[in-house]
């Protein structure tokens, strides 16, 4: 069975760092695209970053802030938060399309980040 879990959340202030990470279990390739999704207060999930062989992307939002990296050997998926504002609040969840399952599409329960002003 395929789980991911997620953990690093919490609150910290504006200008603050934090680190996500997301284990995954499974069969994960390295071709696999793992990402990072969010969700604030009445609005909907939106992509934050994903990752790839030879490929990162990011929202707008976060360029130049967040970083996406993956360790293969843990099956395991990181998102380091730099310079955090408070518009970068909400629930982040994991998401992983495992080739394995048949590009099904993945997602962890959600770890809450909350950055105060």
């Amino acid at each position: 069975q395929v789980q991911l879990v997620e953990s690093g959340g919490g609150l910290v202030q504006t200008g603050g760092s934090l680190r996500l990470s997301c284990a995954a279990s499974g069969t994960i390739f390295s071709s696999d695209t793992m990402g990072w999704y969010r969700q604030a207060p009445g609005k909907e999930r939106e992509p934050v970053a994903t990752i790839s062989i030879g490929s990162t992307n990011y929202a707008d939002s976060v360029k130049g802030r967040f970083r996406i990296s993956r360790d293969n050997a843990k099956n395991t998926v990181y998102l380091q938060m730099n310079s955090l504002k408070p518009e970068d609040t909400g629930v982040y969840y994991c998401n992983a399309v495992l080739n394995y399952y048949g590009s099904k599409s993945y997602w962890g329960q959600g770890t809450q980040v909350t950055v105060s002003s």
